[in-house]
């Protein structure tokens, strides 16, 4: 519930300090990873490093309010993927 108050706040504001939390990441990837279609970008060895180690990828994932999007939204299941070509190349 905090999370989700504290995304809320910092999207109204425009707060950032520009530090990644790695814990909500990292729960927003597991809850990523129950989606079969996700699961199979995330094994793909192209895009697995991007998940662990672009600032941008994991900055992208690390709003609750975006990732539930995500899960529940084709669309933004194709931004997400959008952004994943972009940081390949």
């Amino acid at each position: 519930m905090f999370d989700l108050l504290s995304d809320l706040l910092s999207n109204m504001l425009g707060v950032s300090t520009g530090a990644l939390d790695t814990r909500k990441i990292d729960k927003n990837i597991e809850m990523l990873k129950q989606e079969t279609w996700f699961k199979k970008i995330y094994d793909d060895e192209r895009y697995h490093r991007l998940f662990m180690t672009n600032r941008n990828v994991r900055a992208y994932l690390q709003n609750n309010i975006r990732v539930k999007k995500i899960i529940r939204s084709e669309k933004a299941q194709t931004k997400l993927l959008s952004l994943l070509e972009k940081q390949l190349k």
